[in-house]
């Protein structure tokens, strides 16, 4: 390792089986449940699955009825937990729940009486963060594309292909990448990739056959001869998901965003409807740095939004540009300004947060998700931000 010529940047991902995936699933199919009957839900649910007992516990604000049970046994049943097996199926785990009414102290916070008019105030305190770099056609840093892309081809493989005859749901991936002086990458230094696997296949096999249908396709471009490649590093991977690791929601909130490459407020997305600033706020901040980067304005962008519990309006709004602006930076905030809204109720209604959208964002990744109809991913405000600082 050459630390005198090259930087390293690492990112890691889970497939949907994992068991923090399955909690933000679960989480995330609950939110969207309750939007479907009432887009005006309030809703703050937590799943937590430890062997093959599962507790849902949260608080709700909601004229729907919506049965949390079932909806955590089709989300399992989707993953692919069927088989007795692995100790762990949609059948037979069970379930606690422990789901109440929204604090009144918090809901007179967050539904705020102007005339006629109801306002949105923010459901809590917080700082969030979003982010956003030329180094990758859809904006996101290179090694967390690769990340996501293992473990999203891992999960269709087993989905889809006669290699899910050998694999179980859990799985990881991390991407080590050399950057050279001038942060360009020079070659990935390393690919770590763990499938949880059933008994009745031989490890060097298994070892080969996601070798070449798994990471070939996906990092072969960036392999170098000196690239190592760990592959169920252990030697075996039989036992995993809920039986094998305590799940919880909110716990993977580096694999939701950016990798490590921008800071984390801390708040976790999954569970939580748009009112609550953790979520809504991420998706705002990681819409102004997109657009601002797109716009040409800097190479990488990272926005902070930070709220009081129950203001309408942000505390602040930062932007950071890491010398990489090609404007005056004082410009960029002009641009900013002029272009963007951050009320509460803008943010929702802007990036469409009363849809039910979000179990599809529980995995894979938040941001960096193109063609799937995620507003905060649009660059529509690209002209606007250049019409202003011409």
């Amino acid at each position: 390792m050459d630390n005198c010529h090259y930087t390293y940047l690492t990112s890691e991902a889970v497939t949907e089986g994992h068991p923090d995936k399955i909690c933000d699933q679960i989480s995330d199919a609950i939110v969207d449940a309750y939007l479907r009957q009432d887009p005006l839900s309030h809703v703050a649910v937590e799943s937590f699955v430890s062997g093959d007992v599962l507790t849902l516990a949260g608080e709700v604000s909601s004229k729907a009825t919506v049965d949390v049970t079932d909806i955590a046994r089709k989300v399992i049943e989707e993953i692919g937990y069927t088989d007795s097996e692995i100790g762990f199926t949609a059948d037979s785990c069970l379930i606690f729940t422990n789901i109440h009414q929204q604090s009144q102290d918090i809901h007179q916070g967050v539904v705020i009486r102007s005339g006629e008019d109801y306002l949105v105030g923010s459901g809590d305190q917080g700082i969030m963060y979003g982010y956003a770099t030329k180094e990758t056609d859809n904006y996101m840093p290179l090694t967390v594309n690769l990340a996501q892309g293992l473990v999203r081809k891992l999960d269709f493989a087993r989905h889809n292909t006669s290699l899910g005859k050998y694999l179980r749901p859990d799985g990881k991936s991390q991407v080590t990448m050399r950057f050279d002086n001038q942060g360009r990458p020079a070659g990935l230094s390393s690919v770590i990739l763990s499938a949880q696997h059933n008994e009745d296949i031989d490890e060097a096999s298994l070892r080969q056959l996601l070798r070449q249908v798994i990471i070939d396709p996906i990092c072969k471009l960036w392999m170098k001869d000196d690239t190592k490649i760990h592959i169920n590093a252990t030697g075996r991977f039989v036992i995993g998901g809920p039986i094998g690791d305590t799940g919880l929601t909110g716990r993977k909130i580096m694999v939701d965003t950016y990798g490590t490459l921008a800071r984390h407020g801390g708040g976790a997305f999954s569970g939580k409807d748009g009112t609550k600033v953790d979520r809504s706020a991420a998706y705002m901040a990681r819409y102004v740095a997109k657009n601002v980067v797109a716009a040409g304005f800097c190479d990488r962008c990272e926005v902070a939004i930070s709220y009081a519990i129950g203001s309408i309006y942000p505390e602040a709004v930062q932007i950071q540009t890491f010398g990489s602006e090609r404007i005056d930076i004082a410009r960029i905030y002009e641009a900013v300004e002029k272009v963007f809204s951050f009320s509460v109720n803008e943010i929702i209604n802007v990036l469409n947060l009363r849809q039910p959208q979000f179990r599809k964002t529980a995995v894979y990744g938040h941001f960096g998700r193109e063609n799937e109809g995620f507003a905060w991913e649009s660059l529509d405000k690209v002209q606007a931000l250049q019409s202003v600082v011409k």
